[in-house]
């Protein structure tokens, strides 16, 4: 016989833990269906390389309000990142080495350029869609960083250090990256591309992400299922079906599903989702790069590193020290360019910059391989504005909630936390 709740929920990241909480918090019975054996989605604190790591999402700031609500809710304590103290950088087939306020000047006039009309598209950032002229934005939307980096006539070294930049903020090849996405998350830093930039890398929980993903499991009743793979979401007469891979189906007045865009396909939908969220499904997201944390061989003092989109890795900084060794984090635009647990490789790309450093091991997760997310943090590909506004909307007693799907930081533990808090604020309301 089916299971019966009043709201079933898909995934148990952020968004899905968010939108729990506040339904059971008003007397809502949820059941909340998660893939994996463990809660939090695309983060996840393991212990790698001798200390609990962030294999996924990492950074949070006190300019992305919904996650910085939960922090003060559960006092959760915050470290951040080490300052550099020297940068390295790899252009035109050179290295070259300074302070890192040497570096970020040199990123200044691109990035300033780049991003100068970021709050004339998005004056109110948490509301995209808030224009009188939707045709124009979608317009806008069809262009790529790319396109917008060659229209600025940068000299050949600036432009490949700025589509270095982006290929990190995107995690994939900048022309891969939606134009409005850019300014979006710009604008969310009210314009300014340093704020951008230190909301992205800069404070981060001082016992992972972990620590906030249990808080708000533990702050909720809902029944909260693991190792359940769902297959098929069908409409009833009454609401929902929830049909899962072992043959068991949960019914429930409406679904709520977190799960990224990306895998979207592997759930059969009864009936199918409207075209354009279909065809957003299967083209997929921009993120499809990597993640890796490395270990070299004594205390370094901390640095941070660049490159083009064209590299193995376009960035990485130092984090901790761990029994005399240094442990940095770095990021590539392809997957399937470099494994983040390939020491050798890795070794080599570092290299690039430091070939005085020895990389005792590198370790991550493959997230793009990942059949529960198929991307890395979800940022939007050129045209794809169209398909959040609709994938926002309820689809009869089919509804989203995720990072992807968010209007604020989406790519964040913030968007995922405003997107589980607009769903079951609807849910209550309704």
């Amino acid at each position: 016989m089916p299971e019966r709740a009043d709201v079933v929920v898909v995934g148990a990241g952020f968004a899905g833990l968010t939108a729990a909480r506040e339904l059971t918090h008003r007397g809502t019975t949820v059941t909340v269906l998660e893939a994996r054996d463990r809660i939090g989605g695309r983060t996840w604190t393991a212990e790698r390389l001798g200390r609990p790591l962030e294999l996924g999402g990492t950074w949070v700031h006190w300019t992305q309000p919904h996650v910085w609500a939960e922090i003060s809710r559960y006092q959760l304590e915050l470290t951040r990142s080490p300052v550099p103290a020297r940068a390295y950088w790899h252009v035109g087939g050179q290295a070259h080495e300074g302070s890192a306020d040497e570096l970020f000047a040199r990123f200044d006039p691109g990035m300033q350029a780049f991003l100068a009309d970021s709050r004339e598209w998005f004056e109110w950032p948490w509301e995209p869609f808030r224009r009188p002229d939707p045709d124009v934005l979608h317009a806008l939307d069809r262009q790529s960083v790319t396109d917008r980096i060659d229209a600025l006539g940068l000299p050949p070294a600036d432009r490949e250090l700025l589509a270095g930049m982006w290929a990190l903020n995107f995690n994939s090849p900048p022309e891969d990256g939606a134009l409005t996405q850019a300014l979006r998350w710009c604008a969310a830093a009210s314009g300014s591309w340093p704020l951008m930039f230190e909301t992205c890398a800069t404070v981060k929980f001082t016992h992972g992400t972990k620590a906030l993903a249990d808080a708000i499991a533990a702050d909720t009743d809902a029944d909260i299922r693991l190792g359940t793979v769902v297959t098929k979401i069908r409409r009833t007469s009454t609401g929902v079906a929830v049909e899962t891979a072992s043959g068991k189906t949960f019914e429930a007045g409406d679904v709520v599903v977190t799960l990224p865009q990306n895998v979207l396909p592997s759930i059969e939908f009864e009936p199918g989702l409207p075209a354009v969220l279909r065809d957003a499904a299967r083209a997929g997201q921009a993120s499809k790069g990597m993640k890796t944390w490395i270990r070299v061989r004594g205390e370094v003092e901390p640095f941070v590193v660049f490159a083009g989109p064209d590299s193995p890795l376009t960035f990485g900084q130092t984090e901790y020290t761990v029994d005399g060794d240094t442990l940095l984090v770095a990021f590539g635009p392809r997957a399937s360019a470099l494994r983040p647990d390939d020491t050798e490789a890795v070794a080599k790309a570092l290299a690039l910059w430091r070939p005085d450093l020895e990389v005792v091991a590198a370790d991550g997760h493959d997230w793009v391989a990942d059949e529960f997310a198929g991307e890395t943090w979800p940022m939007l590909a050129p045209g794809q504005l169209r398909a959040l506004e609709e994938f926002r909307k309820p689809q009869d007693r089919l509804h989203f909630a995720g990072s992807g799907y968010a209007t604020g930081w989406a790519g964040f533990v913030d968007g995922a936390i405003e997107t589980g808090l607009t769903v079951a604020r609807r849910l209550l309301t309704r």
